[in-house]
C-alpha cells in the first residue's frame, strides 16, 4: 500500500469588483481567475466555479483512491462531468448536483466502483457540500 503524505496549504480566496467590469478572484496560494456574469459570456460564473470545485476534487481523489487501492498502475485517468438543479424560488441554490464519473484503465467494473466510491469518501468538496457549514460574515 502506498503512504500518501499529505502537505497542508493555504485555503481561502478574496473575490473584488469595482463599479465596472468583472470580478477577480485571487486564491491564498496566488492563483488568479476572472469571473464573468453574463449569460452568454464565456468563462466561468460564480455556479461553474462550484461546479468545477466539486468535478476536480473528485478527479484528484479518485486518483488518489487508486493509489490507495494500489491499482494506480493500471489506472489511466478520470473525468467528472458535474451539473446540477437551481432552485425556482428564494432563496436560490443548488438543490441537486448530477455527477457521473468515468474511470479510464484497464480495471474492473468492480474497481471503477470502488475507485468512486472511495473518492466520494475522500473529497472535501463533495463532503463539504452534504453538509451545512456554518458561514461566518462580518463587515471589513
Amino acid at each position: 500500500m502506498v503512504d500518501l503524505k499529505i502537505k497542508r496549504r493555504p485555503i481561502g480566496a478574496v473575490a473584488r469588483v469595482q463599479r465596472n467590469g468583472h470580478p477577480q478572484v485571487t486564491s491564498r496560494t496566488g492563483g488568479e481567475i476572472g469571473v464573468v456574469t453574463g449569460a452568454s459570456e464565456e468563462g466561468f460564473n460564480p455556479l461553474d466555479l462550484m461546479f468545477a470545485s466539486l468535478s476536480a476534487c473528485l478527479v484528484l481523489s479518485a486518483r488518489i483512491a487508486a493509489s490507495k487501492l494500489s491499482i494506480i498502475d493500471r489506472f489511466d485517468g478520470a473525468s467528472a462531468d458535474v451539473t446540477g438543479e437551481k432552485s425556482a424560488e428564494e432563496p436560490y441554490r443548488i438543490e441537486r448536483f448530477t455527477v457521473t464519473i468515468t474511470i479510464d484503465g484497464d480495471l474492473t467494473e468492480e474497481e471503477r466502483h470502488q475507485i468512486v466510491h472511495m473518492a466520494e469518501e475522500i473529497c472535501t468538496v463533495s463532503n463539504t457540500l452534504k453538509t451545512r457549514p456554518e458561514i461566518s460574515l462580518s463587515v471589513g
